[in-house]
């Protein structure tokens, strides 16, 4: 047996402009550590929660919901605001893309980018299916079994999910509420995002009220952008957008 080490948050201490990083639905803090040390280089403080439940066994994340890990992004933001720092922007990779729009319209935030963000509730059966792939990933990770995995999977089936359903709504009240995000915003989307509904994206740029906005595609990536072949390109992008803000 494996164990794995699960990841922790960070908090990358530069300048006074601090940027909040968000990870996506069963993701964690790794998925933006990348683009949080490039951020750090070009002198941005960069924070990163890990909501619960997640970085964690599966059997955990199904006990959590949306309402537990806002309240982790609603924390820290908080933490950036007791360490001293007045103006914070927000990056959120696919659910956490939906919670930094989420936090345009519920706190100060002097920017948003959004990277992959869903729009478009999916069926709970595929949502689902996710959760299980997840699930099985995570334990062939530990070193396990197939017979152990399959005997935990069962199980794991068997658990109620109604992290799904909450997910689901949440979703669908963001999406309700984007003509009341004002902050400058910048729409990142992966062309080939296997993951999500990639007009997603048209949405969250035609609906939101903000006067500076932008868009970019970016043609040779995946769902989790961070991690794939652009993201160097997508961190000067990113630098670009902040460094453009009226701080």
């Amino acid at each position: 047996m494996m164990k794995i080490v699960p990841p922790k948050p960070f908090f990358f201490e530069a300048g006074e402009r601090a940027v909040l990083l968000l990870h996506g639905f069963t993701g964690n803090s790794a998925d933006v550590r990348m683009l949080g040390r490039f951020l750090e280089s070009k002198g941005y403080t960069c924070h990163a929660p890990i909501y619960k439940g997640h970085g964690v066994p599966p059997e955990e994340l199904v006990r959590t919901g949306p309402d537990d890990w806002w309240q982790d992004v609603m924390n820290s933001y908080q933490f950036l605001k007791n360490k001293g720092y007045e103006k914070i922007a927000v990056a959120g990779l696919s659910l956490g893309g939906v919670f930094s729009l989420k936090l345009g319209y519920t706190v100060p935030i002097e920017g948003i980018v959004t990277m992959c963000a869903p729009m478009y509730v999916k069926s709970e059966e595929t949502m689902y299916e996710g959760v299980l792939e997840y699930a099985r990933e995570y334990k062939k990770r530990e070193g396990k079994s197939a017979e152990q995995i399959e005997q935990e999977m069962e199980r794991f089936k068997q658990t109620p999910m109604k992290t799904l359903k909450a997910l689901q709504e949440l979703i669908a009240d963001v999406r309700a509420h984007l003509d009341l995000v004002y902050a400058p915003t910048f729409v990142v989307q992966a062309r080939h995002d296997e993951m999500i509904n990639p007009d997603s994206a048209n949405i969250i740029y035609n609906e939101i009220e903000s006067p500076v906005k932008r868009i970019k595609w970016y043609e040779q990536s995946g769902h989790v952008i961070t991690l794939d072949q652009e993201k160097d390109q997508l961190h000067e992008d990113i630098y670009a957008f902040l460094e453009s803000l009226d701080w």
